[in-house]
């Protein structure tokens, strides 16, 4: 369980394929913090720590992560976005995430606005995930508030702090990201499908 608040960022320093999956190093801050069997979340996505040395280490991406976000994009020198597992008792200061990207989206506008910014993002909404009007999701594993929720896009505004400390200041129009839609809200959907 997450939080959707970034702690840190990580660079890529090494991609190995073993059979349908891929092996991803990372250089981090946190990295001499870590153990063997920990989790941690890449730009949103629960991953388990399987290798470690005192500034790096290495989690696993099997083929289900890498179709459904945008881990398999990764190349030497990529930036991602990196958040421990929630301790029992921590401050819920974003949202309740899990850390498993229900779909990419494509970053379709960019604008900046006093000091800030609003990011627009299109999804295939055959899906059957949806966004509400100031419900949460998490882009790329921050936790955000969603604005102006339409059927199949959403933006969502970014103040000084999230861009400078995330990889949301590496953003282009046209970009992939993962998206993990609001788990009450899914489980509300789910809930009321047989009756709508």
């Amino acid at each position: 369980m997450f939080t959707g608040i970034i702690e840190a960022i990580g660079e890529i320093t090494d991609l190995k394929s073993e059979g349908e999956n891929l092996d991803i190093q990372v250089k981090s801050e946190l990295s001499s913090h870590l153990k063997i069997d920990q989790s941690v979340s890449h730009n949103g996505v629960c991953l388990t720590v399987v290798d470690l040395t005192p500034e790096t280490y290495t989690v696993t991406a099997v083929k289900e992560t890498l179709d459904k976000s945008n881990l398999g994009r990764l190349a030497l020198g990529s930036l991602v976005n990196l958040e421990r597992a929630m301790r029992l008792g921590d401050r819920l200061d974003g949202h309740i995430v899990q850390g498993h990207v229900d779909q990419t989206a494509v970053c379709s506008k960019i604008k900046e606005v006093n000091g800030s910014w609003y990011f627009s993002f299109d999804y295939d909404s055959s899906l059957g995930n949806l966004t509400i009007e100031k419900g949460s999701i998490t882009v790329n594993g921050v936790s955000l508030t969603v604005v102006d929720a339409k059927k199949d896009s959403f933006r969502v505004a970014i103040i000084p702090y999230t861009y400078e400390h995330t990889n949301f200041n590496l953003l282009k129009e046209g970009d992939l990201v993962n998206l993990e839609f609001d788990v009450i809200g899914k489980y509300v959907k789910r809930l009321m499908s047989g009756y709508l």
